[in-house]
């Protein structure tokens, strides 16, 4: 896959503009990982990043039933059940290490409510691995 940023836009962003995976790849299009425990249960209630703490474990889980891991990830979307901007900023941090030098282009987006109760925190991610022969 190959990352792509342009001289032409903003380097304040921690993330790349876009990304192009190699036209042998296979995609896969991830749900949204969510900060449930086994049992059910919404993981660290009231903590934005213990949840998306969660949800990058979560994340990890479906990549790799997938055959694939976080550096496979050609794109997300954050969502985040919050107006406040220090709400976003904190689960994107979390987002942001998890994925560390493998920057993809992604989108931190506030929304009114998520799917389940107590639940702060969603990733949606499109990852593309090479099929081997």
């Amino acid at each position: 896959m190959t990352l792509i940023r342009s001289a032409q836009l903003s380097d304040v962003a921690q993330y790349a503009y876009a990304a192009t995976a190699p036209k042998d790849a296979r995609l896969i299009f991830l749900a949204g990982a969510c900060p449930l425990n086994r049992d059910g249960s919404t993981a660290a209630v009231g903590d934005y990043a213990g949840q998306a703490a969660a949800c990058i474990e979560t994340l990890k889980t479906a990549l790799a039933a997938a055959g694939a891991t976080l550096t496979d990830v050609i794109s997300t979307r954050v969502l985040v059940a919050s107006a406040r901007q220090t709400d976003l900023v904190a689960a994107w941090a979390v987002v942001r290490d998890a994925f560390g030098p493998h920057d993809v282009p992604s989108t931190l987006m506030g929304v009114t409510v998520l799917g389940y109760d107590d639940q702060l925190v969603e990733i949606e991610a499109v990852a593309a691995v090479l099929e081997e022969d």
